[in-house]
């Protein structure tokens, strides 16, 4: 699903019915971080990782490019169990090309 964050900006959810797993923001300016947590550069990304239960999770990524969009954020919405690990797994999984 996608909508309007501002001019030239986009926002999409990533959902299973009425479940939204993750976010992405592409535009200009995001609000990274949203996720209180430890910053961890890697793999041409800066992430937000957080301890939950003694588990790590990579809560949101930010990707920053010279061209647009300049920023494209992604984060994993608040879920329990195995549609967090899902969720976590969406958000790691976005490539920005």
């Amino acid at each position: 699903m996608e909508g309007r964050a501002g001019p030239n900006a986009h926002i999409y959810s990533v959902k299973r019915g009425d479940e939204t797993f993750a976010m992405v923001y592409t535009g200009a300016t995001s609000q990274f971080p949203i996720y209180d947590g430890q910053m961890v550069q890697a793999a041409g990304r800066t992430s937000i990782v957080v301890t939950e239960d003694g588990r790590r999770t990579a809560a949101e990524h930010l990707f920053q490019r010279a061209t647009a969009p300049a920023e494209v954020h992604v984060w994993i919405s608040s879920l329990d169990g195995a549609d967090r690990a899902l969720a976590e797994g969406i958000a790691q999984s976005v490539d920005v090309r």
